[in-house]
């Protein structure tokens, strides 16, 4: 019988004394349970997506789970190939998401998350809103919300070179969005900063949307970071 692989994502912004140590001690963890993928390891937290079996995949997330540095970890799942990434990488970085503006409180300086429940009443209410999509322009051209202001990021680092064309956005009510969550919970920290006021970050990413809401007010497909491409974020296979 073929076996089902998993895709999980997941990231947190929590203090990583030791980066170094950190990602060579979890690298032998993963190859425990064969898993490929990379992780990206900073004194910020840690940013990962693997690639397993389903049953290297429970078995990891299992071992995890009593783990404080994971506590209260969204991890998100998508159907796997089971060629997605070739090997497996820990790679140690200055931030587990690049912007380049400084230092920020992740907890306390962030915007107010909105559920993918609350953004489809949004939708189906006609609020007076727009989505901020803070992925990449390849990213956005492979599918995008409705309403969305597309800034022509070519990295997301470049958010910060470009917030003088967003300072119309600057008292409206704004949706960040991006494809797990982490990209916006650092991006509205500096969006804050710049004089934001009503905005907001999409829980968990347009991944969950998509899994919650399929073919709704998200058009097209997922861009993802792998030999995938794009996904149209299917459930995954049943446990």
């Amino acid at each position: 019988m073929k076996e089902d692989f998993v895709i999980i994502l997941f990231y947190k912004f929590v203090r990583i004394a030791d980066p170094v140590a950190f990602a060579a001690v979890h690298k032998r963890h993963c190859e425990k349970f064969g898993l490929t993928g990379r992780m990206i390891v900073a004194e910020e937290g840690i940013n990962a997506t693997f690639e397993g079996t389903r049953a290297g995949i429970d078995a990891y997330k299992e071992s995890i789970k009593n783990d404080p540095l994971f506590a209260g970890i969204a991890i998100k799942e998508s159907a796997g190939t089971g060629s997605a990434f070739p090997k497996l990488k820990m790679k140690v970085r200055d931030e587990i998401v690049t912007l380049g503006a400084g230092d920020f409180d992740i907890g306390n300086e962030t915007a107010t998350e909105l559920p993918a429940h609350e953004l489809e009443k949004w939708y189906e209410n006609g609020e007076d809103f727009v989505v901020l999509d803070l992925r990449n322009d390849y990213e956005i051209a492979s599918g995008k919300f409705e309403k969305t202001v597309d800034p022509r990021l070519s990295n997301f680092r470049d958010l910060p070179k470009k917030i003088a064309e967003l300072k119309d956005l600057k008292h409206k009510k704004v949706v960040a969005v991006c494809t797990g969550g982490i990209r916006c919970e650092k991006a509205t920290c500096f969006l804050k900063k710049e004089g934001f006021t009503d905005l907001y970050q999409l829980k968990d990413g347009i991944h969950t949307y998509m899994q919650e809401y399929p073919g709704k007010n998200f058009k097209g497909t997922l861009f993802v970071f792998d030999n995938r491409m794009t996904t149209d974020v299917v459930p995954t296979p049943s446990k």
